[in-house]
């Protein structure tokens, strides 16, 4: 693999999780870094010292339930009659505030009775608004795999024509939520660009600033642009809110996952930081109550951004109506096609994500692949399109990037779409074709 640090004219160094090997020539001088001051971490969002810390090691015997709007008396007894009904335990309570509803995560003191069976139970109480599983949820990485590295150096800037879109913006003061793992938001990359980060995540904040995923989900986003240092993002003046849902299945390693209650809070709290882009490089089955968070994001005119495999068969939170789902694409073998096999969906549209150079924790850099990237560029992308014209809405900005996206012939597939950023923002402000 290849990573770079900051240091001392840029030395070439290897690192802990990444071995080592030659990269771009240093400048004579070490740039200096922008003072920029740490965004308050780890603030909770549910203000409640009673309040249970989740831990997030198994949802086995675990499951979810809503109680609808009523006063914070009222959902106390309710819970206290639903643990004695069901003989149920909380294992964690919060107040949904988008939706007026309170959450709350039970576990099965009867270990001898299914979630399935009380579930349905639960469903014909007339206290519970609603019941359901714990699902669990892979962030959509994949291994790194390039022939020649230095033909690969952003070469996605290249396809997506990011040096004409810059001309015109480069997403300053948006507000994308990158609901993730945490990030290093001191990487000199990163220094400034992030403005808030949460954990929602159980001792989450121990690993925060070494979490990989999102950090380099970050870096494809907003790495700052002309600082001379590292690379540069889809929207190097956006502003990110890092909120850790995920976390790494294993210290140093790419993959992670996540759980719905995990995410329901961050999306929760992402729509009350009035939020202008959810981006999530993640997927798996459909989730009620995400959905419905969802659909209040939307209607608020949020950007729901998430990325999708590719592989026909649709993840969650991809495959819900209204939000972009983005496929993976390669083209780094002289032709383009998906990264996965498997038709598109007829609404997707796709962008690179075979090895994309990023940020990674303690001021390095490596190739990444998966559409976990391919979503982050395009929530780049439409931080770029909101700068210019922030009344947009989800369905328009949707539209506007199909109708710009080039199709990519691809040998026997189903011809897929490749955004477009400079074309995308040419047709938003009027200027006719992309130069």
């Amino acid at each position: 693999m290849r990573a770079w640090r900051t240091g001392l004219g840029l030395a070439l160094i290897a690192v802990a999780v990444l071995s080592g090997c030659a990269g771009s020539p240093a400048p004579a001088t070490a740039p200096k870094a922008e003072a920029a001051e740490a965004p308050a971490p780890f603030t909770s969002a549910d203000p409640s010292p009673s309040a249970i810390n989740v831990s997030n090691s198994t949802t086995a015997g675990r499951l979810m339930v809503t109680l609808p709007p009523a006063p914070p008396a009222l959902w106390s007894r309710t819970t206290a009659e639903l643990e004695q009904t069901y003989r149920l335990r909380t294992i964690f309570s919060w107040t949904m505030e988008s939706l007026g509803e309170q959450c709350i995560v039970f576990e099965l003191l009867n270990k001898k009775r299914s979630v399935a069976d009380v579930i349905r139970h639960l469903h014909s109480d007339p206290r519970v608004g609603s019941a359901q599983p714990i699902a669990t949820y892979d962030v959509l990485a994949g291994e790194p795999a390039y022939n020649d590295p230095y033909s690969h150096l952003q070469h996605n800037v290249q396809a997506l024509h990011l040096e004409a879109a810059h001309r015109w913006a480069t997403g300053k003061g948006i507000r994308i939520a990158v609901i993730d793992t945490g990030a290093d938001f001191d990487h000199p990359d990163l220094r400034g660009r992030i403005v808030k980060a949460n954990s929602f995540v159980d001792r989450g904040e121990q690993t925060f600033t070494s979490d990989i995923h999102g950090t380099a989900v970050s870096g494809v986003i907003a790495a700052t642009a002309n600082n001379q240092v590292g690379i540069v993002g889809v929207a190097p003046q956006a502003d990110l809110l890092i909120l850790k849902a995920c976390w790494q299945k294993a210290p140093g390693k790419r993959e992670a996952i996540c759980d719905s209650y995990t995410l329901a809070k961050a999306i929760d709290f992402a729509i009350l930081q009035n939020a202008q882009v959810l981006n999530f490089s993640l997927g798996g089955p459909y989730d009620p109550l995400l959905a419905r968070l969802l659909g209040t994001a939307l209607s608020r005119g949020i950007v729901v951004v998430a990325a999708d495999p590719g592989d026909g068969v649709r993840s969650f939170p991809a495959s819900q109506q209204g939000v972009l789902g983005i496929i993976g694409l390669d083209d780094l073998k002289g032709e383009w096609r998906r990264h996965a096999p498997g038709a598109p969906g007829k609404d997707e549209v796709g962008a690179p994500s075979v090895d994309i150079l990023t940020t990674v924790p303690h001021g390095s850099y490596d190739f990444f692949s998966g559409s976990s990237f391919a979503a982050a560029q395009v929530s780049g992308i439409v931080a770029l399109l909101l700068e210019k014209e922030p009344k947009m809405t989800p369905v328009q900005i949707a539209a506007l990037l199909r109708k710009t996206a080039r199709t990519v012939q691809e040998p026997g597939g189903a011809d897929p779409l490749e955004v477009d950023a400079c074309a995308a923002l040419a047709s938003a402000l009027g200027t006719g074709p992309c130069p």
